[in-house]
């Protein structure tokens, strides 16, 4: 705010406002103690409701907890992928943890919403604060109406301003409250995206290696389709058989061999997709794969705990109720509109002007010191309507985020049950797979050889080497999808996230790049925070 009363009335002397001081004491005197009785009203009152967390539906127990295979033990999720034993698998989740772009944009977005927060923070001091000065030349008109006075001066003024709206019903507290739930729900998001990247990869890996294993398959089935070929070419040749077989061979032949192109394409934009999720231009990635092609074998049994578990553990289950809090605590911040805005504001100042024996120089002494303090409202009457229908928005969609929290734990519950069926059906259908597999090989060796001897025609050769082929493939994809429902049950669990605590959540080269551009303080320093710690787990109030 600029001084401007003695802009206006430079003949007023500096001994006549002096004289006043003893009353201005006695004001100020007064404002010191309304202040002091404002701020400690301001401390104990907040409008709006505090956030409780809602009642979900939750089973006592997973459907399938009295399988054998079906521990409901609580156990560390913190690497899940280890279950596996694979190596490469184990190298793959690593780089990808600190090369995958997404993740970083995730991790960045937690930088940016504690910033927020810092803002947030920021609006229960004084918001407004700056220093202000000038300097001016002022030529009165000798016509106009302080022409009586000096019609030439200059003047001088140095000044600090303040104005501070008092946080009387709690609307910046409330504000500090839902950007400190924001700021937790982001993290929580990045959690979320951690879990979804490293099953990403490993179903990605596994797909690979059941691809790889039906390639294979399909090769060696041709292997053994020539060599019936061959033996009914030969049979034909010498008028044994007819040309019907041989056509028949060569077709089954043709069709293996078609099956191979459609898997080869398949297997690389597997590999491509991997690439990227490693951060990583499409590739061959030859540098992972080469070596041993083996389906990852899972173990026969898998610990899940218990439903309840799930609050504390699925990240995506946090977020939502993260969202709930900070919007909660928005319905009070609209609240705290409904009610008069107290405040404080303040000047001082130095100002001096050519005017009479007064000097620009003057300004440095104590007595051109010029001071305003005062108190004040501003209350919203005429607005009702609209501010408590804003309050009915802010209402609405908190309820609407309770909703979709309780909504998210359903859902979780249901991608568990999903996932750990699959998981157990999956491991029954190999069994079965590999019986029918292993008779299907022992066929086609009788048939084959009853065809050569001429026992059998050759249709029980055909029907011997398709269900050989399609058998054997069957067992490749269901090893693969036995694995790949593994990986399905660590995800709804809502494991592999618990890597990144105590590490940065952007890594160095992108905290370089920010800390170059701007300074981020402490800002840029590991993340703490473990939602799976007791002593960290209830952030908000009313949670458990």
């Amino acid at each position: 705010m600029n001084i401007d009363r003695e802009n206006r009335f430079p003949h007023i002397s500096r001994s006549s406002r002096d004289d006043s001081s003893q009353p201005v004491r006695g004001c100020l005197s007064r404002c010191i103690v309304l202040f002091a009785a404002i701020m400690m009203a301001a401390g104990c009152v907040k409008v709006g409701p505090d956030y409780v967390r809602p009642d979900v539906a939750l089973s006592q127990r997973w459907i399938d907890a009295g399988d054998s295979r079906v521990s409901s033990e609580a156990s560390d999720y913190r690497e899940w992928w280890k279950t596996f034993k694979d190596p490469v698998l184990d190298r793959l989740i690593n780089d990808a943890y600190r090369g995958n772009l997404s993740l970083r944009i995730a991790g960045v977005r937690v930088l940016e919403a504690k910033a927020q927060l810092g803002v947030a923070a920021g609006e229960l001091f004084p918001q407004t604060q700056f220093a202000s000065g000038a300097l001016t030349h002022n030529r009165n008109s000798a016509a106009g109406a302080l022409s009586a006075g000096t019609l030439e001066y200059s003047q001088a003024q140095v000044g600090l301003n303040a104005a501070w709206e008092l946080d009387f019903w709690g609307k910046f507290r409330r504000s500090i409250e839902s950007a400190d739930a924001g700021w937790r729900a982001t993290i929580a998001d990045y959690d979320n995206a951690l879990v979804s990247l490293t099953a990403e990869v490993a179903n990605s890996y596994i797909s690979i290696r059941t691809l790889e294993r039906r390639i294979t398959i399909a090769r060696q089935n041709v292997g053994l389709q020539r060599e019936i070929l061959n033996i009914a070419e030969a049979k034909f040749k010498y008028g044994i058989a007819t040309q019907l077989d041989v056509e028949q061979a060569r077709t089954v032949l043709n069709d293996t061999l078609a099956a191979i192109p459609s898997f080869e394409a398949q297997l690389r934009q597997a590999k491509h997709a991997l690439s990227i999720l490693i951060g990583l231009p499409p590739g061959e990635l030859t540098q992972y794969l080469d070596g041993s092609s083996e389906i990852p074998v899972s173990p026969a049994s898998v610990a899940v705990g218990i439903p309840v578990d799930l609050l504390r553990r699925r990240p995506d289950i946090r977020s939502a109720e993260f969202q709930a809090a900070a919007q909660s605590a928005q319905i009070g911040v609209a609240k705290a509109d409904l009610y008069p805005a107290f405040s404080l504001s303040g000047v001082f100042g130095l100002l001096s002007t050519t005017v009479g024996a007064s000097r620009l120089s003057d300004i440095f002494k104590w007595s051109s010191r010029d001071i305003q303090a005062g108190a004040g409202f501003q209350w919203s009457i005429f607005n009702y309507g609209r501010i408590t229908n804003n309050v009915r928005v802010q209402d609405a969609r908190f309820q609407q985020l309770l909703i979709a929290y309780q909504n998210s734990v359903l859902a979780a519950q249901r991608e568990v049950e999903d996932n750990l069926i699959a998981f157990l059906r999956s491991q029954e259908r190999a069994q079965f797979l590999a019986e029918s597999a292993t008779a299907a090989k022992k066929a086609l060796d009788i048939a084959v050889l009853q065809y050569r001897e001429g026992v059998r025609d050759f249709t029980a050769v055909l029907n011997a080497e398709q269900s050989l082929l399609s058998a054997q493939d069957n067992l490749a994809a269901s090893l693969g999808s036995i694995s790949g429902n593994l990986v399905g049950v660590y995800k709804a669990l809502g494991g592999g996230w618990e890597i990144r605590v105590g590490n940065d959540l952007i890594p160095p080269e992108v905290r370089k790049q920010m800390e170059h551009r701007t300074n981020w303080g402490d800002l840029l320093s590991p993340v703490s925070y473990n939602p799976a710690a007791p002593e960290t787990a209830a952030t908000v109030k009313g949670a458990e």
